[in-house]
């Protein structure tokens, strides 16, 4: 294989945009791959030890962009344990967990509202495994410029592009070795009221606000919330796991994640600068043995983040990130320890 003069994570391994020509010698070289980038970039990709997803936008270390098809982004598993490639239908979600390594984690990549995200979402913390054995990934996406354009992932195995399958590397670590997941989260609850949930889903009809029922879209127009810009801070024992809004569409509030009962909710306090709070917020967490990150698509059109840099992140930008479980509006981070 030609050498390649990339950037690297901090292990030293790639993470970075490649030409189709630098990522076709990875994996003809027998690497194992997190790929991302578009469609068309994809579907020339030979076959190998790879998984993929769609989606035209990234953050780097020049700054966040929005990449062609001659470009797409390569993260590079070579040098821990034995890496697998592995496919799921909606049925077999579970195996993300239950098949995964002793020690390692596995990264997972899901098709934006296909049947497989919508029932990961629901079912991903009730996996018996599901925090014994840590799942990191994302939802993938497409260009939002593009009307009816459609998520794939992809089985490098045998080049298919699926719209309706995860695709999941199991990597194994080493001895001495474990996986370290991180939510970069800028958000907190605004505290201004308590909301509650009856139904799980990713569309609730009606929500229980200080205690008193109401139409949920209703709500969420009297708070000025319709755009999006701030989610829903759920309270998950202390940790604060989001859920943004989509669309509102008559009485129907789509969410990018779905809200269940018995979780205290709020809506997220308005944050002033994006970029800034996105610097100060991961500048507290270690970078030591960083390994692959990924962060939303509404932090990179709110936060304007074309063009600006996040301290040291590289990575797809996406429809949703999976720490777990689903999260939204955040940066998903593994780091090998």
């Amino acid at each position: 294989m030609k050498s390649l003069n990339l950037a690297a994570s901090d292990l030293g391994r790639i993470n970075t945009l490649l030409s189709l020509d630098d990522a076709a010698a990875l994996i003809n070289a027998g690497a194992p791959l997190a790929v991302a980038g578009r469609k068309e970039a994809l579907d020339q990709l030979p076959k190998g030890k790879w998984i993929g997803g769609t989606t035209p936008y990234f953050l780097t270390g020049e700054g966040g962009q929005i990449i062609d098809a001659s470009q797409v982004f390569v993260t590079d598993f070579s040098g821990l344990g034995a890496v697998d490639v592995v496919v799921y239908d909606e049925h077999g979600l579970q195996g993300i967990t239950d098949d995964a390594p002793e020690n390692g984690f596995a990264l997972a990549i899901l098709p934006f509202q296909s049947a497989v995200h919508r029932r990961f979402a629901a079912e991903a913390s009730s996996y018996p495994q599901a925090f014994l054995k840590p799942t990191v990934g994302w939802i993938a996406g497409f260009d939002l410029g593009e009307a009816g354009a459609k998520a794939y992932v992809y089985n490098g195995l045998t080049g298919e592009a699926l719209d309706n399958r995860v695709a999941v590397l199991h990597v194994a670590l080493e001895d001495g070795q474990m996986p370290a997941v991180e939510i970069v989260n800028i958000f907190e609850a605004d505290g201004v009221d308590v909301i509650r949930f009856t139904e799980a889903g990713f569309s609730p009809a009606e929500v229980v606000v200080n205690g008193e029922t109401v139409k949920f879209a209703d709500y969420v127009r009297s708070r000025g919330r319709e755009d999006g810009r701030l989610p829903l801070v759920g309270d998950y024992s202390g940790a604060r796991i989001n859920s943004s809004i989509r669309l509102i569409e008559g009485d129907t509030v789509h969410l990018y994640a779905p809200v269940f009962p018995g979780i205290d909710y709020s809506f997220a306090a308005p944050v002033d600068d994006y970029a800034a709070a996105f610097q100060s917020e991961f500048a507290a967490h270690s970078q030591d043995g960083a390994l692959w990150s990924c962060n939303c698509i509404l932090n990179f059109l709110f936060g304007e983040l074309e063009g600006k840099t996040v301290g040291s992140v590289a990575g797809p930008v996406t429809f949703g990130e999976v720490a777990y479980q689903l999260v939204n509006q955040t940066l998903v981070q593994v780091r090998v320890l």
